[in-house]
């Protein structure tokens, strides 16, 4: 099966100078892809989209690759659903302009071809190539050279929160609907219907459509929250029996396997067995790592700061602080440190540099092993140091540290060896007797003031020289380029994720941070020579 390229026209039509004249004021992005489409879809990436087909000669001949990826990065600008997007390649001249099929009367593609023509860009990691294909352009419009990868480079990163799609729910709603997915399931293999299921399994509760409904609660008493979990747990457990016996052979596969795993997960997580007695009871505390939403298993608890909490994902990205691009993007799940998104993102950014000679960063990212290749390559880091607090007594600046030496000498003079990763305390008998004790600890007779020593400790101390002096406090400040790459990707994406689970949210994101380069190109692009069709009257 020979895949046709896409072969848009370079030359312009009387309608297409009229629009563009128009898209000059607002979404000039159209204009943009209109202007340069032919540059971003050039031969070598094109040959890039038509090796995620095989060449069996089977099977329906599928819409121009290029043109799907066109359609897909339009999707994204305008936040278009797919039955949308269908229809917006019929009714909007923008989209049709762009797609090379203007005053056309029929769809482009179908709603099913551009579902699974995103299933394929992100299983052969295809949506990467287009991030680093509009990072490119961006440079070409810059003066930079996009057919040489820098040499080195000058980068932040910086995340923010984005919400998960999942529905997030309380135990007893979160143990039904669990429930209610495996009755699902277990109908369908049988063909049965949801109710027919539950009146042979004997649980009359999943078969309402609310389980709290069905309890029929107050909720006020304490003890209805109990009789409510030992009642959810006695049905889900009836309902697993019954499973185990209608479909014993199913259980060891998927699907139903992981319904019945999801059921033992929310269970082992939320609840605890009852001091006061048989059964369980709802866990005091949260469970670390709990799992939050049955639709999205990935969704995780996450905080923006101490008070303020939200579930889903955290959004990573890595910006290019002289071209003013974004090279790389990651997702992680709320509750993962920082640190835990830099191999991923430094994978991506591997293939487009070779080193990074000035890395910004927050401080959550200071011990990603980035950190370290970047030190040891001879680039610099450059980022807010820990601050140690220690109340009204005595903190870790009052204290003498020397990183070479691998010595600490507290205010009174009295020097102690260190190892770093490790706390260092000082001798009890000289604290004891020692006349700043009052103001250097309050620890009980015997015991010696502790300071703690990090693993990176060298580095932490050039960050505090640096930030003591107006010229390193001025540099930390060139990180905000970083916060407002993320702060337009934001706006792009939504601050509620599209999808359910990362891989879907790492294209979503990467799609969002392709139009955010390219918009970044359409500020610099200079007015293109444009050639225009002959009208047949001046023919």
């Amino acid at each position: 099966m020979t895949i046709r390229r896409w072969s848009p026209s370079r030359t312009y039509t009387k309608r297409e100078e009229y629009l563009l004249k128009r898209l000059r004021r607002t979404r000039k992005l159209f204009a943009f892809l209109r202007d340069h489409r032919h540059e971003l879809f050039d031969d070598a990436l094109q040959d890039e989209l038509v090796s995620m087909y095989r060449d069996t000669g089977a099977g329906k001949e599928p819409v121009c690759p290029a043109l799907m990826a066109m359609a897909v990065l339009l999707q994204g600008y305008l936040g278009a659903s797919d039955a949308e997007a269908v229809e917006l390649t019929v009714v909007d001249l923008r989209w049709q302009m762009v797609l090379d099929c203007l005053g056309t009367d029929e769809p482009a593609f179908s709603q099913g071809a551009l579902s699974e023509f995103r299933a394929r860009l992100i299983r052969h990691d295809m949506d990467r190539r287009l991030l680093e294909r509009s990072a490119e352009l961006a440079r070409r419009t810059q003066a930079f050279d996009f057919r040489k990868l820098p040499k080195t480079l000058r980068v932040a990163i910086d995340s923010s929160p984005l919400e998960g799609a999942g529905r997030v729910e309380d135990t007893v709603n979160l143990l039904a609907h669990a429930g209610r997915k495996l009755v699902s399931c277990a109908a369908a293999m049988l063909d049965w219907t949801p109710e027919q299921v539950c009146k042979d399994a004997g649980i009359w509760l999943l078969s309402d459509s609310s389980v709290k409904k069905a309890l029929d609660f107050t909720w006020t008493d304490p003890s209805d929250q109990a009789e409510a979990v030992t009642t959810v747990v006695e049905q889900l457990t009836r309902l697993e029996r019954w499973v185990r016996r209608e479909l014993s052979e199913a259980m060891k596969h998927p699907p139903l396997k992981e319904h019945v795993e999801t059921v033992k997960q929310l269970i082992a997580q939320d609840l605890e067995p009852d001091p006061s007695g048989g059964g369980l009871r709802v866990r005091d505390g949260v469970a670390p790592d709990r799992r939050v939403s049955v639709e999205d298993k990935e969704m995780r608890h996450g905080r923006k700061s101490k008070s303020k909490k939200f579930n889903g994902y955290k959004r990573h990205i890595v910006h290019d602080l002289d071209a003013g691009v974004i090279l790389a993007c990651a997702i992680t799940a709320a509750n993962r440190p920082e640190e835990e998104a830099v191999a991923p993102l430094a994978e991506d950014l591997g293939a487009q540099v070779a080193s990074i000679t000035e890395l910004k960063i927050d401080r959550g990212y200071v011990n990603a092993p980035l950190v370290a290749q970047v030190i040891e390559q001879g680039g610099e880091v450059i980022c807010r140091p820990w601050a140690g607090r220690n109340g009204n007594l005595f903190g870790k600046r009052q204290f003498k540290l020397n990183v070479r030496d691998r010595t600490i000498a507290c205010p009174a003079g009295v020097t102690e060896y260190i190892e770093f990763g490790t706390t260092v305390e000082f001798e009890p008998e000289h604290c004891d007797r020692c006349a700043l004790r009052s103001q250097c600890t309050d620890a009980s007779p015997g015991h010696g003031r502790t300071v703690s020593i990090a693993d990176n400790e060298p580095l932490q101390q050039r960050l505090r020289k640096a930030a003591a002096t107006r010229k390193g406090r001025e540099r930390l400040r060139e990180r905000v380029a970083v916060e407002h790459a993320l702060a337009h990707v934001g706006r792009r994406q939504g601050r509620r994720a599209r999808y359910i689970g990362v891989r879907k949210n790492v294209f979503d994101l990467r799609r969002a941070a392709a139009i955010t380069n390219m918009e970044t190109a359409q500020r610099h692009a200079p007015e293109p020579a444009r050639l225009r069709v002959a009208s047949r009257k001046a023919a």
